[in-house]
């Protein structure tokens, strides 16, 4: 498997985290006033995954030009 097979397979388990974290904030948000004081938790999580997958699609991006 090459690295640009890998880093895809990669990307694809992120972005089904993201996605994951994506609607727990949502459903957090459902929730409220219920449980808001895990807002900033459930929001940091959601925001390093996506910044993972972000900088995952540019290395490969750039394995690929």
């Amino acid at each position: 498997m090459s690295d640009a097979d890998a880093l895809k397979e990669e990307i694809k388990k992120l972005n089904a985290r993201a996605t994951a974290k994506k609607m727990d904030l949502h459903d957090l948000s459902e929730e409220l006033p219920l449980k808001w004081e895990t807002i900033l938790d459930v929001a940091q999580e959601t925001y390093d995954a996506y910044k993972l997958l972000t900088e995952k699609r540019a290395e490969l991006k750039s394995l690929t030009s």
